[in-house]
């Protein structure tokens, strides 16, 4: 990790040439070490478990030292390469008909081997009820073969043209790219920008702390058509019981900033200091702010004094409709920076708002932009050490709990270098390592502790 290997190869080739490695793993100077699949595998074996429990492992022993503050979180995500090109993307069912072509051809290949056990089998030999009951058919001609190969390619041309899977149910009204096509190589990975070319990729959360040590408390990869902030809740909610810290504030960029999100961080008790959008900015016709809202009559007022009374609720959007008289609006004056619609300009409440008006309030304190510049130099940096310095950048692995295992790596060699600066990096009591134990051994001098 902190040479930046990260291949199996490099590592056992790096493990073969250097003394001090074999004497820490245990290897004698001409004993041949294992091959570099042996890790892969091992790997595989121990899973994502493992890897989380060595990630608390080194958090725990940061809440021991003292690293950990608790009293402030912050919330962020960056996006990762997948190990997978843009080229691989297939129609979502590709899988399922090739995983069938695939079970139909494992029968060919069976009957194969058994029509070649019956051609050496003895031809005086009497054959079975069984033998006679599964009696094969004659092999395919050349000929034969050739048209259905020519059949199969026409209809794997059809597969790759279709974009509707008939198995995949609709996840609402907008359909992802990921909902109809698919990788190959990750079936995991997502299509995703950086704003100048799409690439295949993953979101890689990070939940800092706010002591000075920048603890990385959690981290969690996800599908790059996963919004950043669904995650963030389980993510809190974890951190809290799993480490028994009770934040005061949760910070992070306007994506976290949605209703639930602060619905539940207020109910908890813990202050939301994310930016909310205002998307009356986007509209040459007032916005939201413009309109004044009376809890005790539950109407809205317009900036010309009318009254939008309550309409129904729109539980799709989980808000609160009011609407404006039309004759009124018609005969406004300033209609025509409110609305073009002909029925009454209309306002939507989210269910949330409540919430909402609080951290508005939030934004006008100190603590809140103080918050809102610690962002900046706390979780952005780690995310920049993480690909500079580490290779995370692009995901070596693939599918989601490998790359899952991969950037718990990454975050916990990132916590125990800092564990490592608070304790010391430790000293070598002498040089050369094993050789001067060895004459120190030879030389009756006593062993440095």
């Amino acid at each position: 990790f902190f040479e930046g290997v990260r291949s199996e190869r490099q590592l056992m080739r790096l493990a073969a040439d250097r003394l001090s490695v074999r004497w820490y793993l245990g290897y004698d100077l001409c004993e041949p070490l294992p091959d570099h699949s042996s890790l892969t595998r091992i790997r595989e074996r121990y899973g994502l478990e493992v890897f989380r429990r060595f990630f608390d492992t080194i958090v725990e022993q940061c809440i021991d030292a003292g690293l950990v503050w608790g009293r402030e979180l912050y919330f962020d995500a960056t996006k990762v390469r997948a190990n997978a090109d843009l080229d691989t993307l297939v129609p979502r069912f590709y899988s399922n008909a090739k995983q069938h072509l695939e079970e139909l051809f494992v029968d060919d290949s069976t009957q194969s081997q058994q029509m070649e056990l019956a051609a050496h089998a003895d031809p005086g030999a009497p054959a079975s009820v069984e033998d006679e009951v599964t009696a094969l058919p004659a092999p395919l001609s050349p000929q034969m073969k050739h048209e259905l190969a020519a059949e199969n390619k026409v209809r794997w041309c059809l597969l790759d043209e279709l974009r509707l899977d008939p198995d995949r149910p609709p996840s609402g009204p907008y359909r992802r790219t990921t909902d109809l096509r698919g990788s190959r190589t990750d079936p995991d990975a997502a299509p995703m920008s950086d704003g100048r070319k799409p690439f295949l990729g993953y979101h890689d959360h990070y939940v800092v702390d706010g002591g000075k040590a920048r603890i990385i408390l959690q981290t969690l990869v996800t599908p790059g058509d996963v919004m950043e902030n669904a995650p963030m809740l389980d993510l809190l909610w974890r951190v809290r019981f799993r480490w028994k810290l009770r934040p005061h504030q949760v910070t992070g960029d306007t994506t976290y900033g949605t209703g639930e999100n602060i619905r539940a961080l207020e109910e908890a008790g813990i202050r939301a200091y994310v930016p909310l959008p205002d998307f009356g900015d986007r509209s040459p016709y007032f916005g939201h702010s413009d309109f004044s809202y009376d809890p005790e009559h539950d109407i809205y007022i317009c900036p010309r004094g009318v009254a939008l009374n309550y309409r129904g609720n729109s539980y799709s959007t989980r808000t609160r409709v009011y609407q404006a008289p039309s004759a009124a609006c018609r005969s406004c004056p300033s209609r025509s920076r409110c609305t073009d619609s002909s029925e009454g300009r209309r306002i939507a409440r989210h269910f949330d708002e409540e919430y909402r008006e609080r951290v508005r309030q939030y934004h006008q304190t100190e603590a809140y932009k103080k918050a809102m510049r610690k962002r900046k130099v706390w979780v952005e940096p780690l995310f920049a050490e993480a690909k500079d310095w580490h290779g995370l950048r692009r995901f070596r692995l693939r599918r989601l709990r490998r790359v899952n295992t991969e950037a718990l790596l990454v975050a916990t060699g990132q916590n125990l270098k800092r564990l490592l600066s608070w304790k010391g990096w430790g000293r070598r009591p002498f040089p050369g390592g094993v050789s001067g134990m060895r004459s120190a051994l030879l030389s009756g001098q006593p062993q440095p502790s």
